[in-house]
């Protein structure tokens, strides 16, 4: 597994890293396809065995119990400073005033409590889960630096927004000396590639590590468009991302298909090739609920697309609005 740093960080992580949003009790929450806690540990050891040492969860995933799973299988089968461990914060976790968002109280409140479900002392990066528009930036900022300073994070992170908005808080950061953004967690695939406009460039100019999420588009890359799944099925949000251009991202799924079988080699393999071969790109985001998941994206990091097949692939891409970014 090759390691590379974390945007201009010292950080070592893994090519891949392994999210684990799909790891966690599947009453809890929105995502009854999730995985518990027997179920989802045989994956956590493969990724690990795999060279993966890069793992990506959210206190809102299975509303707490995500971390809880994650937390208790790294524990078990790795040693802490030889891994990496991402959460994340804003999403609504109690019903009430202060539940959710990037209030001071908010984020003091919820690293405690995503602390103590992980069963570490530290996270190596603590991240916003969206940009918080109820909240002056300077608070969160300073928040998240008091964080730093408090031992309780390595790094800190940011996800999908506007790219004016991410520039805003990497400067103000850098105007009160408090700790900067080292990373963007934003949505990029092959049937959304709006990111390539400013948020990709800006990344590359700030030194910022990027690591996509949903670099397959939900599994929708990876097998043939009337296709569906039980997390298609039941994925409320991913619902909120497929809903325009479908002619057009018809024929950029189609052209995976002939790229994958005119290679050999699985649909999922081509897609994340091309993510992984993006300049900028650290490391993509990864679930796995079967083992060939894990295989598949470890085998994509071999597979080298020739300009002639990166032209195929994009050929078709027609612009979407902005999604994800709620």
């Amino acid at each position: 597994m090759e390691l590379v740093k974390l945007g201009r960080t010292g950080l070592d992580v893994s090519r891949l890293c392994l999210g684990c949003m799909t790891y966690g009790a599947p009453d809890m929450g929105a995502h009854p396809w999730t995985l518990g806690e027997a179920e989802s540990r045989p994956f956590i050891k493969r990724a690990l065995e795999l060279g993966i040492n890069f793992f990506d969860t959210a206190n809102i995933y299975s509303l707490g119990s995500g971390e809880e799973i994650v937390g208790k299988a790294l524990k078990d089968m790795a040693k802490r400073d030889d891994i990496v461990i991402a959460t994340k914060v804003f999403n609504r976790m109690r019903p009430g005033p202060n539940g959710m968002g990037l209030s001071r109280k908010a984020i003091m409140t919820e690293i405690d409590h995503s602390l103590r479900r992980l069963g570490t002392d530290y996270v190596d990066l603590y991240q916003i889960h969206r940009f918080d528009y109820d909240t002056p930036i300077e608070e969160t900022l300073e928040a998240l630096h008091g964080v730093v300073k408090a031992g309780k994070a390595r790094y800190i992170g940011a996800s999908s927004m506007h790219a004016w908005r991410f520039m805003k808080m990497l400067k103000t950061s850098e105007k009160h000396g408090w700790t900067r953004f080292s990373t963007m967690q934003n949505y990029v695939n092959l049937i959304y590639r709006e990111e390539e406009r400013e948020m990709l460039p800006l990344c590359q100019e700030e030194g910022i590590g990027v690591i996509p999420w949903s670099p397959l588009a939900r599994g929708r890359l990876t097998r043939d468009w009337d296709e569906t799944s039980a997390r298609t099925e039941t994925d409320e949000f991913g619902k909120t991302l497929y809903t325009t251009t479908a002619d057009a991202d018809r024929e950029v799924v189609e052209a995976v298909a002939k790229v994958a079988e005119a290679r050999g080699i699985p649909r999922a393999q081509v897609a994340l090739a091309w993510i992984i071969q993006k300049p900028g790109i650290t490391a993509p985001i990864i679930g796995a609920s079967k083992m060939s998941h894990l295989d598949d994206a470890v085998a994509a990091l071999s597979v080298k697309l020739t300009p002639e097949e990166i032209g195929a692939l994009e050929a078709s891409y027609a612009p979407h609005p902005v999604l994800g970014f709620k």
